[in-house]
């Protein structure tokens, strides 16, 4: 006679995972390989999900980080700029080398740039809330000449800045940061600047508003609150904290059901669940299946937004047609 599993209640947060940028992104090498066959180059990795990255090396994507890694005889195949946005001088650099780019900056933090350079035109020294070293900082601060950005990571850099003319400045923020922590923020900056002026639209992505909603919702009562992403992921990361601060009982990051601590975890009995904008709905989906092989389960799926947002690959790519199997081994068999 088998042991009787014991039950376990997932609340499966939905909007998760895959947001339009990140879609779009992958589209973006996945039809270039169609379209020009390999290799096609990818600066940076295209988003913050190693999966994904082992997914279209195996397609033919090679990943570099710096466009002198491109061999002279493949001068003519396409290199795709990540995500998260490049500086101007990444693309400057490729038209020197006479490459063939395909920028798959996500719309909305191409928007962050056209939002900061606004704040320059006017006259406004540029305040950018956000993680140093991030891809999208660099990239965001490389849109303007050295000097006119100032990176803001916390309250108290908030407190330390001083400005040159208190009453030119401008923020914009990082497009997937912690919705409380980032107001914070700005109201540190707005008591210390009263004029100083916001973008002309909300810098933080709605995928990232989102998913940290979802799981606001669903945290409280849950023994384990897991977040499918990477480690590299900052809106991944901001979903651990978040499910922490809203009363889960313990929050974790994972990339695959292999991380998970079994033998820490036997005890419960309500999981939640939700995954980062840049991890494969596919991982999910082994996740879960790894808890039906130890728990008797069921699916409680929280709905807390509809998402509708679809961003279309550049004019270039849109003769080759993307299938459902082009795209299996990100979001699973249809």
């Amino acid at each position: 006679m088998t042991d009787k599993k014991p039950p376990l209640t997932i609340r499966l947060c939905q909007p998760r995972g895959f947001c339009a940028g990140v879609d779009r992104a992958i589209q973006i090498v996945v039809l270039a390989l169609k379209k020009y066959g390999a290799p096609v180059y990818v600066r940076h990795e295209i988003v913050h999900n190693r999966y994904v990255v082992e997914g279209l090396q195996s397609l033919g994507a090679v990943f570099i980080e710096e466009l002198s890694e491109i061999p002279p005889e493949h001068r003519q195949s396409p290199v795709v700029f990540s995500a998260h946005g490049v500086p101007k001088s990444v693309p400057a650099d490729a038209e020197a080398r006479n490459l063939f780019y395909l920028d798959a900056t996500c719309p909305l933090v191409s928007k962050v740039h056209k939002q900061a350079m606004r704040h320059q035109r006017l006259g406004r020294h540029v305040l950018l809330i956000g993680h140093a070293g991030h891809p999208e900082v660099i990239g965001t601060m490389g849109q303007l000449p050295e000097g006119a950005v100032t990176l803001i990571e916390t309250e108290a850099d908030a407190a330390r800045f001083v400005p040159v003319d208190a009453s030119a400045l401008g923020f914009v923020t990082q497009t997937t940061l912690s919705v409380e922590d980032t107001a914070g923020i700005i109201r540190a900056l707005q008591e210390r600047f009263p004029e100083l002026h916001a973008a002309a639209a909300e810098s933080i992505c709605y995928a990232t508003t989102n998913r940290q909603e979802a799981v606001k919702e669903t945290a409280a009562g849950a023994d384990l609150f897991l977040i499918v992403g990477a480690p590299n992921s900052s809106n991944s990361r901001r979903l651990v904290e978040v499910a922490e601060r809203a009363g889960a009982t313990m929050s974790l990051l994972v990339q695959r059901a292999a991380e998970i601590p079994w033998d820490e975890i036997a005890g419960i009995r309500t999981l939640g669940l939700s995954a980062g904008a840049s991890a494969p709905e596919i991982i999910v989906d082994e996740i879960i299946d790894a808890f039906r092989q130890r728990f008797d389960v069921t699916i409680d799926l929280a709905i807390t937004a509809t998402e509708t947002e679809d961003f279309p690959v550049m004019r270039v790519l849109r003769d080759v047609e993307l299938t459902a199997a082009d795209m299996a081994f990100v979001n699973g068999a249809a």
